[in-house]
């Protein structure tokens, strides 16, 4: 199932017919690997640098290594070889500017690790592959973000959904892996922890100066109780208990890094002088923040439960951002809150400045006082606010209000 076409594979094929060097960065086994074989067919250099030898001749001669093969030279997990590396690879597209040269993958956001200077800036296109849609998994379209700023009214199309909460539930504790979506309960439990060890140990322990790697655990814990929270540093610092602030802040950037963690910033217009500025936090699977909180389908379908609202909305939030990442348009996601109570779960804004608003409920009802926030902000930004949506775990799509509509979840990926 690891060869399910991924919606970033067409994309990538023509950012190397456009750029001299793409690089395609991801969370640990997101996929990449597979991606770029299939982008290359068969043509071009494949290079694993998480294989002794060939990282070992990477660092000897970096700049014949970057040189040897045809093109595109693909090099797996290039973070791992450093700045020698990326730097021999900036010398060679300096002194050559023909498109398609390099195709680069990493576990690692490159651009952020400590020991990689060179940022390929003007030479090379970043591209994100992330776990598993549910549209890539079930082969539906994932066409939320692209409908609802061209046309929301398609997204009333499609009747009913067949899912209810227990369904959503299932896939969000499954999240989108491609080695842990298909596992049973246990094994699942068993392959996130082995994953985060992996990621922990080896990967932020190679790429970063943090010395106390045997807590990094723990932060990623607090972080996944405060999934589609607020992040308030003070607190999570009081709570992880280290010296300094300085290496609180320092291990969250390690765990962004390598995409295990997600930062939603908060979105101003001044439309209100009490709009709060902390972000949100994510973690940026659903399955792996289940795990982290020890939370089953059938713990979370308790209404009680305080953690099931969390993993239901970072569960749509990661659905769209992943969308986002790959949409034909500049798309970035925000979260609104302010000081007297206004809060909107995602404020999506297009590069244009127009605006959809997403509320995010983990019941199946739903009624107009749901999107009270949704009608402020149409009501503050009329010329931008394109539509607002209430998504939720019942069946049915109908219309709330002018530019409100209320959508089963499952209108995400199935939305065309």
């Amino acid at each position: 199932m690891n060869e399910l076409p991924r919606r970033l594979e067409p994309i990538t094929r023509q950012a190397l017919d456009d750029f001299r060097v793409v690089a395609v960065t991801g969370p640990r086994q997101a996929g990449k690997t597979t991606l770029v074989r299939r982008v290359l067919g068969g043509s071009g250099t494949f290079a694993r640098l998480d294989r002794v030898a060939t990282l070992q001749a990477a660092l000897t001669d970096p700049d014949g290594f970057a040189a040897f093969g045809e093109t595109p030279r693909a090099f797996d997990e290039v973070q791992r070889a450093g700045d020698p590396l990326i730097r021999a690879i900036k010398h060679v597209v300096d002194d050559d500017p023909s498109r398609g040269q390099f195709l680069l993958n990493g576990s690692a956001d490159f651009l952020t690790v400590p020991t990689i200077s060179e940022s390929l800036a003007g030479r090379a296109v970043f591209l994100e592959l992330w776990p598993f849609t549910q549209g890539e998994l079930h082969q539906t379209p994932d066409g939320f973000i692209e409908a609802a700023f061209s046309d929301h009214n398609r997204l009333l199309e499609g009747g009913a959904s067949p899912l209810g909460t227990s369904d959503y539930l299932e896939r969000a504790c499954a999240g989108g892996f491609p080695e842990a979506v298909f596992l049973s309960p246990p094994a699942r439990h068993t392959w996130f922890r082995d994953y985060l060890r992996t990621v922990i140990q080896r990967d932020i322990k190679d790429l970063s100066s943090a010395r106390r790697t045997q807590d990094l655990p723990k932060l990623l814990r607090l972080l996944a109780a405060r999934t589609a929270g607020e992040l308030v540093m003070k607190n999570l610092h009081e709570d992880a208990g280290f010296g300094s602030s300085h290496t609180t802040e320092a291990y969250l950037g390690y765990l962004q890094m390598t995409y295990l963690v997600l930062l939603l910033p908060a979105w101003s217009r001044n439309l209100t002088s009490k709009a709060a500025r902390r972000p949100k936090v994510h973690i940026t699977d659903s399955g792996l923040a289940a795990h982290l909180l020890g939370k089953s389908p059938q713990a979370l379908a308790r209404p009680t439960d305080p953690a099931r609202g969390q993993i239901v909305e970072s569960f749509a939030v990661n659905e769209m951002h992943r969308q986002a990442s790959w949409h034909r348009g500049v798309v970035t996601l925000h979260h609104f809150r302010d000081r007297g109570g206004l809060e909107i779960d995602v404020v999506a804004e297009a590069a244009d400045g127009r605006l959809v608003a997403v509320e995010i409920k983990s019941g199946p009802t739903v009624d107009r006082s749901d999107a009270r926030h949704l009608r402020w902000l149409r009501d503050k930004a009329p010329e931008d606010f394109v539509c607002g949506v209430v998504l939720h775990t019942g069946g049915r799509a109908y219309r709330l209000d002018d530019r409100i509509l209320a959508l089963p979840i499952s209108r995400l990926w199935t939305a065309s």
